[in-house]
C-alpha cells in the first residue's frame, strides 16, 4: 500500500512531481514541486528520519573530504551524498559498501549511529560458517553410516530455527560490545592508541587502508576527550579477534578439555544429542573452539583486555584466556552479565552496570596471573576459590567500613533510580568488594583457619588502617600514559599485598576464638612504636587535599613497613 502523496516513478523520467506529503516527509522547501530522479534520491538519503536502511548495491555515502573518483562507484556518482549532510539518526546495512569507511566515520563523529557493513552483515557470515561446519559434521556421520543419506536434508531443515538463534546470539553479543566500547571510548583513548600501534607494528594491520586514525590523530582526540567512533571500534575489534584467535591456534589451548568443552554448544541440539562423538572429532574443532573462546573474551572482557594484561604483566594470549575463564567462573560473571544484558533498563544504565562488573574481572584476572602457579590450572583454581567466594559474598557488605558501605548503597540506589532492578544494581556494586576474598581464602588456607574468621579480620584491619581510602586515592591517579598506569597498578598491588601479609601475621599470632577487636588490640600493642611512626606519616598524607604518585608511594611504603617488620615473629 502506497501512502497518500507517494508513488512509484521511473528513474529515467525527466522529473518527478513532489507532493505536499513528500515535501513534509523530506523537509523540502515549499517551492520544490519537481525533482529529477537523482535529486529525489539525494533528498531521500538526506531526509531527517530515524533510520536509513541500505540493502542495495552501490556506495551512496562518502566523506565530505572525498571525491566521487575516490569512491570508485561511477554508476552512483549522481546520487551520492556527503556524510555531513545526513540528517538521519541511525544507518543500518543489509548490503555491503553502502558508505565509504571515511563516510561512516564522519557520520559517526557528527553524532550519527552507524557501525560497519561487516558488523551489520555478520549474521550472514556467521550463518554460512555454521552451515559449513554442520555439513562437514553430517558428511562425516553419513560416511560412517550413522545417518542415512535421505535423512540428511530433513535434519538440516529441522535445525533451521535453532541455527538462527545461535547466529543471533553471536550478533547480539557483538553489538553489546560495540555499545560498551563506544560508551567508554573517550576514557580509553590512550590505551586504544597503543593497541592500534600494536596491531600495526606486530599484527600487520594497515591503518590507512582500514581508515583507522594515526597516532597524531589519536593524540588530538585524546587532548579533547574524544575517542574512536563506532566504525573505527568495529574495525579494531575485528582485528583484535583475528589476532587473538591466531595466537590460540598456534598453541594447544583449543585441545585442552577445559576449552574443548565449549565445542558442543556451537552446534544445534539434535546434533549434540545424536552425534556427540562426531562433534569431538570435527575436522575444524580447533578453529571453532578458538573462535568461540575469543569471541566471549572480547565481547565481555573488551578489546583491550588481553592487550592490557600483556602490557602490565607480560601475559600471553593463552594466559589471558585462562585468567578470563577462571575469573568468570569464580565470581559468577557469566550469569551476572546475562542478567545485565536481558533485564529491561535504559542502555546507559546497562552499560554502566557491565562496565562496573568488568572492574572485578580485570582485577581478578590480574591477581590470578600474579599469585597462582602458571599456567593457571583453571579447574583447580575454580575449585579452590568459587565456593568460598559465594559462601562469604553476602557477608561482605556488613564488613565494609560504614562510609564505604554507604557509597556502595548510594551507587546502587542511583542505578535503581535510573531504571535498573534494585537487586541487580546491589549485586553489581558490591562485586568489586568481593575481589579481596581471593586473598582471604589464600590466607585461611595458609593459616589453616576458618575463612569467615579471616574475612572478618581482613576487612576489620582494612578499615582500621584506612587502606581502602588509599586504594581509592590510587585509583584516582592519572593512568592514561602507560608508565603512569603501571606505577598506579604497582601501588595498588603493594597495598593489597601488605594487607594480605598483615592479616596473615595477626591471624597466626592470635587465637581463632578471640574477637576481632582483641586481635587488633594485640597487634597494636606488640607493634606500637612502628604504628605510631606509620600513623603520623599517614595522618599527614591524608591531610593533603590532592594526592599524587609521590605521596601515595610514601603511604604504601608506610603500610608495607608494618607488614615487613612485625614483632609477632612472622616475617613478610
Amino acid at each position: 500500500m502506497i501512502s497518500a502523496g507517494g508513488g512509484v516513478f521511473d528513474r529515467t523520467a525527466k522529473a518527478i512531481p513532489v507532493s505536499a506529503e513528500v515535501r513534509a516527509a523530506l523537509k523540502l522547501s515549499a517551492s520544490v514541486t519537481r525533482l529529477s530522479p537523482p535529486e529525489m534520491i539525494r533528498a531521500i538519503l538526506e531526509a531527517p528520519v530515524d533510520l536509513l536502511w541500505n540493502g542495495g548495491i552501490g556506495t551512496y555515502i562518502k566523506a565530505s573530504t572525498e571525491t566521487n573518483a575516490d569512491v570508485g562507484d561511477k554508476s552512483n556518482d549522481a546520487v551520492r551524498v556527503n556524510a555531513d549532510r545526513l540528517r538521519v539518526r541511525v544507518i543500518g546495512e543489509g548490503g555491503n559498501l553502502g558508505a565509504t569507511a571515511l563516510g561512516r566515520i564522519e557520520f559517526s563523529r557528527n553524532g550519527g549511529k552507524m557501525n560497519t557493513d561487516a558488523l551489520d552483515n555478520s549474521a550472514g557470515v556467521d550463518c554460512s560458517d555454521h552451515e559449513v561446519n554442520i555439513k562437514v559434521l553430517l558428511d562425516g556421520v553419513v560416511s560412517a553410516g550413522e545417518l542415512a543419506v535421505e535423512d540428511r536434508n530433513p535434519l538440516l531443515a529441522e535445525m533451521t530455527d535453532e541455527v538462527a538463534e545461535l547466529v543471533l546470539r553471536d550478533n547480539i553479543s557483538q553489538n553489546f560490545r560495540i555499545g560498551l566500547s563506544r560508551s567508554g571510548a573517550g576514557q580509553r583513548g590512550a590505551v586504544h592508541r597503543r593497541l592500534l600501534t600494536e596491531l600495526e607494528t606486530r599484527r600487520g594491520v594497515d591503518r590507512h587502508l582500514e581508515a583507522l586514525p594515526t597516532d597524531a590523530e589519536m593524540d588530538r582526540r585524546i587532548a579533547v576527550g574524544a575517542g574512536l567512533s563506532s566504525p573505527e571500534l568495529a574495525t579494531m575489534i575485528a582485528h583484535v579477534k583475528l589476532a587473538l584467535k591466531s595466537d590460540l591456534l598456534h598453541g594447544d589451548l583449543p585441545d585442552s578439555s577445559t576449552f574443548a568443552a565449549v565445542l558442543p554448544d556451537y552446534f544445534p541440539t539434535p546434533l549434540r544429542e545424536r552425534f556427540a562423538g562426531a562433534i569431538t572429532r570435527h575436522p575444524l574443532r580447533r578453529e571453532i573452539v578458538a573462535t568461540v573462546v575469543i569471541n566471549e573474551m572480547v565481547d565481555f572482557g573488551g578489546a583491550t583486555f588481553a592487550f592490557r594484561l600483556s602490557e602490565e604483566i607480560g601475559a600471553t594470549t593463552d594466559d589471558a584466556v585462562r585468567a578470563f575463564t577462571a575469573a568468570v567462573e569464580i565470581f559468577g560473571l557469566r550469569e551476572l552479565w546475562q542478567r545485565i544484558r536481558t533485564e529491561k533498563m535504559p542502555t546507559s544504565v546497562r552499560d554502566q552496570l557491565e562496565l562496573e562488573s568488568n572492574r572485578t574481572l580485570e582485577r581478578a584476572a590480574r591477581w590470578l596471573l600474579l599469585n597462582r602457579p602458571q599456567p593457571i590450572a583453571i579447574g583447580a583454581d575454580i575449585s579452590r576459590y568459587r565456593e568460598g567466594v559465594r559462601a562469604l559474598a553476602d557477608r561482605v557488605p556488613g564488613w565494609l567500613p560504614k562510609p564505604l558501605a554507604e557509597r556502595v548503597a548510594a551507587h546502587a540506589t542511583e542505578a535503581t533510580d535510573h531504571g535498573a532492578p534494585a537487586d541487580l544494581a546491589s549485586e553489581v556494586y558490591r562485586l568489586i568488594h568481593l575481589f579481596p576474598l581471593l586473598d582471604v581464602l589464600d590466607i585461611a588456607d595458609i593459616a589453616e583457619r576458618d575463612s569467615r574468621e579471616i574475612a572478618e579480620l581482613y576487612f576489620a584491619l582494612n578499615a582500621h588502617l584506612e587502606i581502602t581510602r588509599l586504594i581509592s586515592a590510587v585509583g584516582d591517579l592519572d593512568h592514561d600514559q602507560r608508565w603512569a598506569g603501571l606505577a598506579r597498578l604497582a601501588l595498588r598491588d603493594d597495598l593489597y599485598e601488605s594487607l594480605r601479609l598483615l592479616t596473615l601475621d595477626i591471624a597466626t599470632a592470635t587465637d581463632p576464638e578471640d574477637p576481632v577487636t582483641e586481635k587488633l588490640d594485640y597487634w597494636e600493642q606488640t607493634n606500637r612504636s612502628r604504628l605510631i611512626r606509620a600513623r603520623a606519616a599517614l595522618t599527614e598524607i591524608f591531610g593533603v587535599s590532592r594526592h599524587d604518585l609521590a605521596t601515595l608511594s610514601v603511604a604504601a611504603r608506610q603500610v608495607r613497613s608494618l607488614a615487613g617488620s612485625s614483632e609477632s615473629g612472622i616475617v613478610a
